[in-house]
């Protein structure tokens, strides 16, 4: 049985290695941490790291974060990654540089059998897909679709790199919005953000980003720093305010289809089902956040 989808909005990366990060990650605020096994470690630190998961995620999951893992691409080092990352604490492994479904399946297997000989629930461990090459492209519906996947996000440095293209958000756009439609139409969370990420100081650069990914339809994000995370959670959130329009929003439409109508004017503009759809999920999304919360 697959576990629920998450209610993410902001995943913050942590080296399983850094004492330092590991020892703050459960105060940032985020709602879910990223072990990292990947970028952040050294080829000749790999075997440390793995060593290093099982103390860590309690550790960084003691305020009620949920935990993922990033894993490394090759094959090799892959095997090796999910049979120490896959553990009861662990919501979902996050794959970078995936190819196709094929890829997706073959991992897949490597965790039904992890999490059989731990006797967890098959099913238990979610999975993040990162498409950062061309060639997976052609397959985002297909990658989106396996049933363990939880989110996907398509593009960054990889991806720009492979294009020969500067990462922004203007050379990431097409791809960005092919994976939100592949995700959506899966019903996962559609990661990703339309800004400058180099640059992670300019805070306002990274709002501006959110809030236009925002109006596109993604709904989470990652980073790698700290100060990103109460961001990314107020732009991928909801205010009180929100909530409350939203929530006075469907009253007066369901008042007038009671009366027969399909629409109804709302403060100064007319709302149809399409409009209360996307107040119904943001109350919906609310209200897991409550939950998770506690």
């Amino acid at each position: 049985m697959i576990s629920p989808l998450p209610s993410w909005r902001s995943l913050l990366f942590v080296p399983v290695t850094s004492e330092r990060f590991v020892a703050k990650a459960h105060t940032r605020g985020a709602d879910a941490i990223i072990l990292d096994l990947e970028d952040s470690i050294l080829p000749t630190h790999k075997a440390i790291a793995r060593t290093a998961l099982a103390a860590t995620v309690p550790r960084v999951a003691q305020a009620g974060a949920d935990v993922v893992v990033r894993i490394n691409r090759p094959l090799d080092l892959a095997v090796a990654d999910i049979a120490a990352a896959v553990m009861p604490g662990v919501a979902a492994l996050m794959l970078p540089k995936v190819m196709g479904p094929e890829h997706v399946r073959l991992l897949a297997e490597l965790v039904s059998d992890r999490e059989a000989a731990l006797g967890m629930t098959i099913g238990h461990t979610r999975f993040l897909a990162l498409i950062e090459s061309p060639a997976a492209l052609p397959h985002l519906y297909a990658i989106a679709a396996e049933p363990r996947m939880a989110g996907m996000s398509v593009g960054g440095e990889d991806m720009a790199t492979e294009l020969g293209a500067i990462p922004s958000a203007d050379s990431m756009y097409v791809f960005a919005m092919q994976g939100l439609a592949a995700a959506r139409t899966a019903g996962i969370l559609p990661m990703g953000s339309m800004g400058q990420l180099a640059n992670i100081d300019d805070l306002d650069s990274y709002r501006a980003g959110l809030r236009r990914g925002r109006a596109l339809g993604f709904t989470t994000a990652s980073c790698i720093h700290p100060a990103h995370v109460p961001i990314i959670n107020e732009e991928y959130g909801a205010s009180d305010s929100e909530l409350d329009r939203a929530r006075r929003l469907i009253a007066a439409f369901d008042a007038a289809a009671a009366d027969g109508a399909g629409a109804v004017a709302f403060e100064g503009s007319m709302i149809d089902l399409p409009v209360v759809i996307r107040a119904q999920r943001l109350l919906e999304r609310a209200a897991a956040w409550a939950r998770a919360a506690g």
